[in-house]
């Protein structure tokens, strides 16, 4: 099994874009991506709009390659309705349940979604808490669970990759995680690779509660504890934090053996340009 994150906010832009190549099949995760339309009171630096063409183009290239595209949820660092639709062109598209376990504003855009791309897919399938084989593979989708500490931003699922005992497991959006729902798919899948939504720390003390943050970690603890991981991947909204590594001191000691981001993962520098947005724009007054 290859497991390549395309694009992340530790490459750059906000997305958990992946691309995962078994036997038997490729496989398109999440493919969009985008930009904090506002950070630091400062919209997307240029350097930050070039990375989200270059990233577009990234997702298109590698959905040539793909005979399917998952989307866990819709929000729209995960899915567009309207760029590169190209994407879901003769694909076997597996998507969050579009009226179930849902809230009014996902509902719409699964909507929106759907009419989309209802001509140009081979297949849209409903993939909450179902599972499906492709010769020696096998995608296990978790029941809906929520986008954080609670559902006031809707659900999504989380996605098991396996290929002959190899398992790779995709977060999407838990924030952490923060929940026995969220941490329980993870614990009982016992995956080798977790690619892992972390802790929402940028928001810390405005919409993320320090008692969150130390569940996460708490959390965290439980899935490095797994006999079966070999690596755990945080990124996303852990990586809107330019302090991201002080957030997670308990945990530090298992930096660049266990944990890394998807840069590091890829032997990559990481690029947080929305962490660094005031830096990008007022580089020669000020440093972040």
């Amino acid at each position: 099994m290859e497991i390549l994150p395309l694009c992340a906010d530790s490459l750059g832009t906000r997305s958990m874009a992946t691309f995962v190549k078994t036997e038997d099949i490729t496989i398109l995760i999440d493919p969009a991506v985008s930009l904090a339309p506002r950070r630091y009171g400062l919209p997307p630096h240029t350097i930050e709009i070039e990375k989200l063409e270059a990233d577009w183009k990234k997702i298109s290239d590698f959905s040539r390659k793909a005979d399917v595209v998952i989307i866990t949820h819709y929000h729209y660092d995960h899915h567009s309705p309207k760029r590169n639709l190209e994407i879901y062109d003769g694909k076997f598209v597996f998507i969050k349940h579009p009226t179930d376990r849902i809230n009014f504003s996902q509902r719409k855009r699964a909507s929106i979604f759907q009419k989309a791309i209802q001509d140009l897919a081979e297949e849209i399938i409903f993939a909450d808490n179902r599972e499906f084989v492709f010769g020696n593979t096998r995608i296990r989708f978790s029941p809906p669970v929520p986008h954080g500490e609670n559902s006031k931003l809707g659900y999504v699922i989380q996605v098991l990759i396996e290929e002959n005992n190899q398992r790779f497991l995709f977060t999407s959006d838990v924030e952490g995680p923060i929940l026995e729902d969220q941490v329980n798919f993870i614990l009982n899948m016992k995956p080798n690779y977790v690619l892992l939504d972390g802790p929402m720390t940028y928001m810390l003390g405005y919409r993320y509660s320090t008692q969150s943050l130390n569940m996460a970690i708490k959390n965290i603890e439980r899935i490095i504890s797994m006999k079966s991981l070999k690596k755990l991947i945080i990124d996303h909204h852990f990586m809107r934090d330019i302090n991201w590594e002080e957030r997670i001191m308990p945990l530090i000691r298992y930096r660049n053996t266990l944990i890394q981001s998807s840069a590091e993962f890829l032997g990559l520098e990481n690029n947080l340009l929305e962490a660094r947005r005031k830096y990008l724009w007022y580089s020669n007054k000020e440093k972040l």
